[in-house]
C-alpha cells in the first residue's frame, strides 16, 4: 500500500462490521457458519461485534487510506474477558433470530474449539480482515504491525484461521502453529505468538 494511510483507534461498530463482512466473504469459517449468504454475513458481524465491544478492554482499530476510505479492519479481546450471561444471552438471540439455527449451532461449535485451544493469558486475534478492492497492496500487513505494536508490553496473542494461505502470513508476524483441529468440514489452524522477551533478556 503506497500514500498516506490513518489507523483509528476507537472506530464506529457499524464501520467495522462493514468492511469485516466485506473482507470476509470467501474466509472458510465465515462461509461455512452464514451459508455464503451477504445479508446472513452482515448480520452475524453486526451481532457478534455488538456483543465483543461490551467486554471490558476490547479493542477495535480500522485503517483507511489515503482517500480517507476504510479498507482494513482488526478486532481483538483481552485474556479472561467474554460476555456475561445476560449479554451471552441476548447474542444467541440476536444470532438465531437473524442468521438462523444452523449459523447458532456453528459458531458455537467453533468457539468451543478455539477457547479450548487459546493460551492462558494470551489476547485474541478475534478478526483481521481487507476489502477485496485493496487485498495484495499491503493494507493487512501495516494494520497488524499497528494493532501488535499497540498491545501492552509482554502480551501474547492467539488466533485461529481455517484458510491455510493465511498460516505463512501470521508466520512472519511472529505466529507459530500451535494446533491444526478439524471443526466441521473445515480444518481450522490454531496459531499463537508468544509475549515478547524484556529488553536486555531475562
Amino acid at each position: 500500500m503506497t500514500g498516506p494511510h490513518a489507523v483509528d483507534d476507537r472506530p464506529g461498530t457499524a464501520e467495522c462490521v462493514r468492511v469485516l463482512a466485506a473482507a470476509f466473504v470467501r474466509e472458510p469459517a465465515v462461509r461455512w457458519i452464514t451459508g455464503g449468504s451477504g445479508r446472513v454475513r452482515h448480520a452475524w458481524f453486526d451481532a457478534t461485534l455488538r456483543t465483543q465491544e461490551a467486554l471490558p478492554g476490547a479493542r477495535r482499530h480500522l485503517l483507511a487510506d489515503a482517500s480517507g476510505a476504510p479498507v482494513a479492519a482488526a478486532v481483538l479481546t483481552p485474556p479472561g474477558a467474554g460476555p456475561g450471561p445476560l449479554a451471552a444471552g441476548a447474542w444467541t438471540a440476536r444470532v438465531a433470530a437473524r442468521c438462523g439455527p444452523a449459523a447458532l449451532a456453528r459458531t458455537l461449535r467453533h468457539l468451543h474449539a478455539a477457547e479450548r485451544l487459546a493460551p492462558p493469558g494470551a489476547w485474541t486475534l478475534e478478526f483481521v480482515g481487507v476489502v477485496p478492492e485493496a487485498a495484495g497492496r499491503g493494507a493487512g500487513r501495516l494494520l497488524l504491525d499497528h494493532v501488535l505494536g499497540a498491545l501492552p508490553a509482554g502480551a501474547g496473542v492467539f488466533l485461529t484461521t481455517a484458510d491455510p494461505a493465511n498460516v505463512p502470513l501470521y508466520r512472519r508476524f511472529g505466529f507459530t502453529l500451535l494446533e491444526r483441529v478439524p471443526i466441521g468440514p473445515l480444518v481450522t489452524a490454531a496459531m499463537g505468538r508468544p509475549a515478547p522477551a524484556p529488553a536486555g533478556g531475562g
